[in-house]
């Protein structure tokens, strides 16, 4: 145990020894800071053209229609393509994007219709880059350092989104917002460049089950190889599991963590927006000690337990928060939520991409995105509906959820002896 401990740290920071990884750690992370750019940028000049908020939600909706629709796409073509071809292309594609609308901003004549136009066009653009940079870290680092590499690139990832609206509204606050979408673009040129430095190396074929793998095909249609992919999730029950809990995770973590903690805030704890700004940063906070540990701790334990552990976890957690008024015990429930969500995905991720032969990986990794990407609105929607009765019955119902997931999980043989 104690050399199990001692072997910690070196073992998480092993991977920052190779240069192509950090330069895939820095890029991806420029890239999520640019989305967090973005994303404040698109909002504020918005609000500022036209002060309707109802606008707003189209401009935001039409960045988010287009990346769900083609995540698929830019899945498949990541199985067929170089991963780091289309993250480059991506990255620079968006810079061009964010440059244009900074500069025509700056001139006085940017109108709504442009910022949809500009936030469909990034959306789609952005549905390239997700699935290759999930799935590229195998041609990166040894299959050993498959663990503390994702760890380290989920901490980059998740200061990233915390730091991105935060400097983003920095920078509108001390200039105004076009310059945001030049600093925004100056991200995604850097990002790129970072990966054009990225040497990557030939992915082994992973073992998988005979009857899971996609039938070869001689030069297959696009839409019959997104067909491939999601046939080959649907045909393995490890991969069922997996998809199914991050799909449920969503669903539990979009509505609960957004209307559950706004309505917990202002109408349980009464603490108002300080107290939401303390559940959301314990939540950012418990998964980013989350991931640093599962990086830390390295091996291969049985992911299927760990996934019906999670759930159960959170589904308890849920429990508590729709029971419990005082403020600390809250704050500490959501800290332990987040560091279980932190550590779990580690190993999951760890794990699908270990076991998924490299020429569906992407495919496998876009399902699986989609599917949180459908499950989050109707989250929201479900939530607020609940929310309107009682926190307690927002909280029960999602505890309720996690619970049959978690004994689910637990009822596959094959699931549970994952590793």
């Amino acid at each position: 145990m104690a050399t199990t401990l001692t072997g910690a740290g070196p073992r998480l920071w092993a991977p920052a020894r190779h240069r192509p990884f950090r330069l895939l750690w820095l890029g991806q992370s420029l890239s999520l800071l640019g989305d967090g750019f973005s994303v404040v940028a698109f909002s504020w000049i918005t609000l500022g053209l036209t002060g309707s908020t109802l606008t707003l939600g189209y401009v935001l909706a039409f960045q988010a229609v287009p990346r769900a629709l083609l995540t698929l796409v830019g899945g498949t073509l990541s199985d067929s393509w170089s991963t780091r071809t289309l993250m480059i292309a991506s990255s620079w594609t968006r810079a061009g994007l964010m440059a244009a609308v900074g500069l025509v901003g700056l001139t006085g004549h940017l109108t709504v219709w442009m910022l949809c136009a500009a936030a469909a066009a990034f959306g789609a653009v952005d549905a390239f880059f997700q699935p290759a940079r999930m799935s590229i870290l195998p041609s990166v680092v040894d299959e050993t350092l498959l663990t503390p590499a994702n760890a380290l690139l989920g901490a980059g990832t998740r200061t990233a989104a915390v730091l991105g609206p935060a400097v983003g509204g920095m920078v509108i606050a001390v200039t105004e917002a076009p310059v945001a979408f030049l600093v925004d673009a100056v991200c995604f040129v850097l990002c790129g460049w970072c990966v054009l430095g990225i040497r990557t190396r030939p992915r082994a074929q992973a073992a998988a089950p005979a009857d899971a793998r996609p039938a070869a095909k001689a030069a297959p249609s696009l839409g019959a190889r997104i067909r491939e992919g999601v046939a080959f999730t649907w045909r393995d029950p490890r991969l069922r599991t997996v998809v199914a809990l991050d799909t449920a995770v969503n669903f539990c973590y979009a509505g609960p963590f957004t209307v559950g903690f706004a309505t917990l805030a202002d109408q349980v704890l009464r603490g108002g927006s300080a107290t939401l700004g303390v559940l959301n940063g314990s939540l950012a906070g418990g998964a980013m000690l989350g991931t640093l540990a599962g990086g830390a701790l390295g091996g291969r334990p049985r992911v299927g337990l760990l996934v019906a552990g999670l759930a159960g976890w959170l589904g308890a957690g849920m429990a508590v928060l729709g029971l419990v008024h005082s403020t600390p015990a809250v704050v500490a429930t959501v800290l332990a939520m987040g560091f279980a969500i932190g550590f779990q995905g580690v190993f999951g991720l760890s794990w699908i991409q270990r076991n998924i032969p490299s020429d569906v990986l992407s495919r496998v990794v876009s399902v699986d995105m989609v599917l949180g990407y459908a499950a989050a609105p109707l989250s929201l929607v479900v939530c607020g509906a609940l929310a309107r009765t009682s926190t307690f019955a927002l909280f029960a119902t999602v505890a309720a959820v996690l619970a049959v997931t978690a004994t689910a999980v637990l009822a596959s043989r094959a699931v549970r002896e994952m590793r």
